[in-house]
Formats: C-alpha cells, sequence, structure tokens
C-alpha cells in the first residue's frame, strides 16, 4: 500500500459519495425495496446515447486505473455527475435523512469503504476504488436486503403498540385494498359516516405495515368507533400480515387491474394478494363490475362470509351507481334510493363500495342517497378548478391505473371548454409487459380528445407518441419535466380553454 494509491481510492470515494446519494435518493423514493438502486442505475444509463456513452467511458476508465491509477478518477467523476437528467438533490423528491435512510447510507458507507481498504490491501486500490464507485447501486441495495429483516424487527414494538391500541378501543375495522380506487374508497366512507359515528381514516396513502401501524398509534383516539384502513401490497403475505393484527370485521375490494403487475406477474397473483384481506372479515364488500372479483364473490357464497356486491353496471349488484348521462341512478337491492347529479371527479364504482360499506354497518338509505351528491372530491384525483387566466384545469395527477386514465379523459371531452383541450401526461408505470400497450392506448385516446398532447419524460415517450400519432389532428409536444409542461400551459392558454394532468412521476423516472 503507498501513499499515491490511498490518495487516488480517497479521491474516488470523495467523487462517488455524490452517485451515493444519488442512489440513496432513489432507494428511498422505491420504499427501500431491493433491486431498486440497480434497476433504475441501468435504465438511466441506458436510455438515452450520452449516458451509453458516459457509461462506456466510465467502465473502460476503471479498467485502465489498474495500469494508470489516475485514471480511476476519471471513472469517479463520470458516476458522480451522471447519468444525465438524474440529479443527486431531486427536482421533485429530495432525500429525507429518517432513522431509516441514516441506518442504509451507514452501513452502504462502511461496506463500500471496506471494499476500498481490501483492494488497498490487495495493492489494486485505485482499480478496486474504481470499481466499487462503479458498483454503488448494487451496494446501496445489499445492505438495503441484509437491513430489511432487522428494519421489520425494529418496527415490531410499533406493531405491538398499535395491537394494544385496538384491543383497547376497539372499533369496527374496515378494511380497504384493490389495484386502485383505495384512497378514494376511503375517503367517500368516511364522509358517508361522519354525520353518524366517530370515524378515522388512515391518513394519505398510509397502507403499508409501517404506515399502518402510525396511523392507528397516532390516530386512534378513545371514543373511535370506525377506523378505515388502507391497505395495500406490493406481493404475496404483506396483506396477510396487516390483518393478523388489524382484522377488518368489513372488507372492501375496489378493483383487480395491472398496477404493479411488473412486482405481482399475473391479475392472478394480484387477485390472490388483495383476497388476503378476507380472512378475518365477516363481510366483503367486492366490485363486481370486475370480473374476477365476481368470480371471488361467487365462490364465497358457499362459505359463511356476507357477500355485498357493488357496482356501477353489474344488474346483480347489491348496490350501484348507474351513470345515466349527467345523472347517477343510485340503487339499493333493485330498490331506486335518488337520482343526482353526477359529481365531477368521482368514480361511481369507488361510491358504490362506500355505500355496501354504510349499508353493512347500518346507515339509513335514505340518508346515504342524500349524502351522496354532496360528496367532496378526493386531492389530485381529477378535482376541476379555473385558473386566474379562465382555464380550466383537472388535476388527475395522483391517478396511475388506466380505468382512472379513461374516466379523466371522458371527463376532459364533455368539460365544458369551448378552446383548445391539452392533456398533459408522463403516461403509467409498473405495468409489467402490458406497459406498452396501455400507453399506446392512453396515447391514443388522449389525441382522439385533445387538440394538443405535452408528453412529459422519457419512460413511455415512444408508446405515448405511436398511439397519439393514429390521430393527425392533435398537435404533440415532448417536454423533460412537467414544470418545463405547467411553464408552456400557462403562456399558451386563455380563457375558454381546458388542461388535464393526467398522471405524474417522481424525477427518478427518466
Amino acid at each position: 500500500m503507498n501513499l499515491v494509491d490511498v490518495a487516488f481510492s480517497l479521491l474516488c470515494l470523495g467523487a462517488g459519495s455524490f452517485a451515493w446519494l444519488r442512489w440513496l435518493r432513489v432507494a428511498q423514493r422505491e420504499h427501500y425495496l431491493p433491486g431498486a438502486a440497480t434497476q433504475f442505475a441501468l435504465r438511466w444509463w441506458s436510455d438515452r446515447p450520452a449516458n451509453q456513452m458516459l457509461g462506456i467511458l466510465a467502465v473502460c476508465a476503471a479498467i485502465a486505473s489498474f495500469w494508470l491509477p489516475v485514471i480511476g478518477i476519471l471513472a469517479a467523476a463520470i458516476v458522480a455527475i451522471g447519468p444525465l437528467g438524474l440529479g443527486v438533490r431531486g427536482r421533485t423528491s429530495p432525500l429525507n435523512w429518517t432513522r431509516r435512510l441514516r441506518t442504509l447510507a451507514i452501513l452502504s458507507g462502511v461496506v463500500s469503504v471496506v471494499l476500498v481498504i481490501i483492494a488497498l490491501l490487495l495493492g489494486i486500490g485505485p482499480l478496486g476504488a474504481a470499481i466499487v464507485v462503479l458498483l454503488i447501486p448494487i451496494i446501496v441495495d445489499a445492505a438495503d436486503a441484509i437491513l430489511r429483516p432487522l428494519e421489520k424487527r425494529a418496527s415490531e414494538h410499533f406493531i405491538e403498540s398499535a395491537t394494544d391500541r385496538i384491543l383497547r378501543i376497539q372499533p369496527d375495522i374496515v378494511g380497504i385494498t384493490g389495484s386502485y380506487g383505495k384512497t378514494s374508497t376511503k375517503e367517500h366512507l368516511a364522509a358517508l359516516l361522519s354525520g353518524d359515528r366517530a370515524v378515522v381514516p388512515s391518513p394519505r396513502s398510509f397502507n403499508n405495515r409501517a404506515g399502518l401501524a402510525r396511523a392507528i398509534n397516532e390516530h386512534l383516539s378513545e371514543g373511535t368507533e370506525i377506523f378505515i384502513a388502507e391497505m395495500g401490497t406490493y406481493g404475496k403475505g404483506e396483506i396477510q400480515e396487516l390483518v393478523s393484527w388489524c382484522p377488518p370485521e368489513i372488507a372492501v375490494i375496489t378493483a383487480i387491474g395491472p398496477v404493479h403487475l411488473e412486482r405481482f406477474g399475473s391479475l392472478d397473483v394480484t387477485l390472490s394478494a388483495k383476497a388476503e384481506i378476507l380472512a378475518p372479515a365477516s363481510v366483503a364488500v367486492l366490485n363486481v363490475d370486475d370480473e374476477r372479483l365476481a368470480e371471488l364473490a361467487g365462490r364465497l357464497d358457499a362459505t359463511s362470509t356476507r357477500i355485498v356486491r357493488v357496482g356501477s353496471h353489474s344488474r346483480e349488484a347489491d348496490v350501484v351507481v348507474a351513470v345515466q348521462g349527467s345523472e347517477w341512478n343510485i340503487e339499493i337491492a333493485g330498490e331506486t334510493i335518488g337520482i343526482i347529479q353526477a359529481p365531477r371527479g368521482l368514480q361511481p364504482t369507488n361510491v358504490a363500495c362506500a355505500l355496501g360499506v354504510a349499508l353493512a354497518l347500518g346507515v339509513d338509505r335514505r340518508v346515504l342517497s342524500q349524502r351522496v351528491a354532496t360528496l367532496p372530491s378526493v386531492e389530485h384525483r381529477l378535482t376541476s378548478t379555473v385558473a386566474p387566466s379562465g382555464v380550466l384545469v383537472l388535476d388527475d395527477t395522483f391517478n396511475s391505473n388506466p380505468a382512472g386514465a379513461a374516466a379523466a379523459l371522458e371527463a376532459l371531452e364533455h368539460a365544458p371548454i369551448t378552446g383548445r383541450r391539452v392533456v398533459v401526461t408522463p403516461g403509467m408505470i409498473e405495468l409489467g409487459n402490458l406497459q406498452r400497450s396501455e400507453n399506446q392506448k392512453l396515447g391514443s385516446r388522449a389525441a382522439a380528445v385533445a387538440d394538443v398532447l405535452i408528453i412529459v419524460g422519457r419512460t413511455n415517450a415512444r408508446s405515448l407518441g405511436l398511439g397519439a400519432h393514429e390521430h393527425s389532428s392533435c398537435e404533440i409536444r415532448r417536454v423533460r419535466t412537467r414544470e418545463e409542461a405547467v411553464a408552456w400551459v400557462r403562456t399558451s392558454l386563455g380563457d375558454g380553454d381546458g388542461v388535464l394532468y393526467e398522471n405524474d412521476l417522481p424525477d427518478h423516472y427518466s
């Protein structure tokens, strides 16, 4: 080990610290899923010619450092500034130095330093340091995988505290899951019940193990009669674990769709994972507009579980919110209990799910028909505002599924717009092998409705563009960021125009 090698190795690590921060941020944004940093690193380094060339140059420089140590610094410098387009600080999601992130940072940092020390002891310090810098995403993922069981064990006291609180307060628990519609259904149900019962819904999208425990420990108070628990999952077994300590008496499955399909692998696996919520429930509320959920309801008929079928068009449903032009016809057990003006931004199946739960809890159907008409919209889920410029803005940025996107485009088509219609979207992600085809369909539908389609980013640009080119009357614009799209809208649209912001992606997507 000589001082020159040590100096070059330290310089490599110093430059590599920028890459380390970059991939820590990606790991945090991807909910600490092992493999996420490496997956996004591969995407970014291969997404455009400039990054491809830089990546190849970095590898060559790392290899060359075996003979000429100073070249290793070039490899480190490249990964410090690249991949181009993915910043260290983040445009939409800066690092949040939580305890978990600090732990991941310490372990991955220590592993990196130890590997460099070993390389120095072997006499290949600069080469080893250059290779370590190149492998930082893998090191972050490896540290994440090592910490995962430890993090689960460390959170046990929060789970125990949440379990004790549930046992002490003894609220009726409503569990809601589904590929999409969970949050909207939760908010609708809370609004429908708030006049009669003391209700606590889990906040925002606190729908995993840690988030649900936190919601219970921080928000479930004495006197709470109903706790509405949104439950999400990325794979089989996760909801089963949730309901083992937060058991719902009423379980809701809103829909089965291709959201997170690349993680589940198939819709059948998705259904199986979501159906875990039914295990402790005495009542199951199922959206039978969905064929898979209709089949599930049929299988459950032979069990002791009470089935409440809901939907927007299935005539076999116990609760139907049927769309008839600009009105909703609300039927319960075949009887019309109300006809209301269709609320803007609300999806009828989500409202039907909420009505099914409210009925199972004993709320009077006449009261429900009145409350449905006054349900508020859910933030960033097809909310409608008029900007000072007179532009109608439809905000659907928290939606990321094909069904919701189709509904948003229909809303744009029928909105009271006298001027141009504009769609701003980065497309949809995590749809597995359906991602290209679904985004192509989205591009085609958007171009059929809009005068201008603004495609944000590169992730789905090709698929959206292919679909949009089926309609020559639509102008297609491409921008790198949502901020650029918003700037164009503000300078180009005026009174009578309308814009739909369909989905938004954090900046670690290219």
